[in-house]
């Protein structure tokens, strides 16, 4: 019998194992899917970033009401200490102009492949397709390609992820589980998530188009990026940032010339433009491109005569919008196993001998490395938690 199971195969499930592993105990670790690693894969698809490296405090304060509970999880494992892990893989790291940090590589696969090797090498058992259904007369239940089968571990993790991106593993499914025996949940949420949008005919060529050099603003927070314009709304990591306070109700409003000052741009408008027609002149006067005057003609017609009106527009963009996209195209979610179910050591009170890491978590954060450090983290200190319990 293993002494320890672990159910949910990605960041914070690997973490989990490997520590259990490491302080001797015989562990398994359960997927649904065919393969493990499926969302840190996708993550990588255009470059893995690992974390953030920044001071403690800012990097604590992009979990927002979550800070205070993760601060001793992430002075235990954070952006330094994960660096460190990483090259421990074998895989050499960077940290770019903003601080994100990634495999030299870029890519997820290797990392993950030399992660697997690691916890075979420390006997860890695996087992793909074990979908978890809850427990039965207090054994762990699974259904399985050879029909259900049961588990009495000594100890328990779930690191069953979120629930979004359902084809890569994170359907939520698992919160039914835990409501029916008593755990405190709070509601699923999109968060890093993009807006739906109605756009007109005239905005189709530019789909697929990034929006460049602006500051995207929910109420008071700001956000400086690029926004990408699709089919169904806009996307991208400016977006990202702010979409919590867009998700919970704030207005967005675009400044297309954020390093320049609403007379700046009324005294470069009020100039004559002659014949030239009012695009020509947006373009010349103010360099804007085409796709930031499609997006003032998509929310600001009729366009105001007046250069200073015309100029304020310009500074604060009203956009329009439907709200989030769908919570499964989200690329994490809020909600979750809430804090209070949980003791210091992340064990479920209701259910002593069982620990959940990752994204299961009630705590959200914006891209830019904070979600892979915070699965990361999580799933070290449960693991270790497990560990000692045993």
């Amino acid at each position: 019998m293993n002494e320890a199971v672990v159910i949910g195969a990605g960041p914070a499930g690997l973490m989990a194992a490997e520590e259990l592993a490491r302080a001797g105990h015989s562990v398994l670790i359960c997927d649904a899917l065919r393969s493990f690693g499926r969302k840190l894969l996708m993550a990588g698809r255009s470059g893995l970033n690992l974390t953030k490296d920044e001071p403690l405090e800012t990097l604590l304060a992009a979990y927002s009401e979550a800070a205070p509970r993760l601060r001793p999880i992430l002075e235990a494992f954070g952006a330094k200490a994960i660096q460190v892990w990483a090259q421990g893989l074998g895989q050499e790291v960077f940290t770019g102009s903003t601080g994100r940090v990634f495999p030299t590589a870029m890519k997820a696969s290797p990392l993950l492949r030399a992660w697997l090797e690691r916890l075979d090498g420390l006997g860890v058992q695996r087992q793909v397709r074990w979908r978890w259904q809850g427990w039965k007369d207090g054994a762990l239940l699974f259904e399985t390609p050879d029909g259900p089968h049961s588990l009495n571990p000594n100890v328990t993790v779930l690191a069953l992820g979120g629930a979004s991106w359902a084809r890569l593993g994170s359907d939520g499914g698992w919160a039914d589980q835990l409501s029916a025996r008593g755990v405190q949940l709070a509601p699923f949420l999109p968060a890093n998530c993009g807006l739906s949008i109605t756009w007109s005919d005239h905005m189709a060529p530019l789909f697929g188009q990034a929006v460049k050099g602006i500051a995207l603003h929910a109420g008071s927070h700001v956000s400086r990026g690029e926004a990408m314009i699709s089919a169904r709304g806009l996307e991208g990591g400016g977006l990202y940032a702010i979409s919590r306070y867009l998700r919970d109700g704030s207005a967005l409003t675009l400044d297309l010339l954020p390093d320049w000052t609403v007379d700046g741009v009324s005294a470069r408008l009020a100039r004559p433009h002659g014949k030239a027609s009012l695009t020509n002149h947006l373009r010349k006067s103010l360099h804007l491109e085409k796709v930031h005057i499609a997006l003032l003609q998509e929310f600001g017609r009729p366009l105001p005569d007046d250069p200073s009106v015309l100029a304020a527009l310009i500074k604060a963009l009203p956009i329009k919008h439907d709200g989030p996209r769908p919570i499964d195209e989200a690329i994490s979610t809020a909600g979750g196993v809430s804090f209070d179910a949980l003791d210091d050591s992340l064990m479920l009170r209701d259910i002593p001998g069982t620990w959940c890491a990752g994204e299961m978590l009630d705590w959200e954060a914006p891209t830019g490395g904070y979600l892979l450090t915070a699965c990361l983290a999580t799933g070290r200190w449960a693991g270790r938690a497990a560990a000692k319990a045993l």
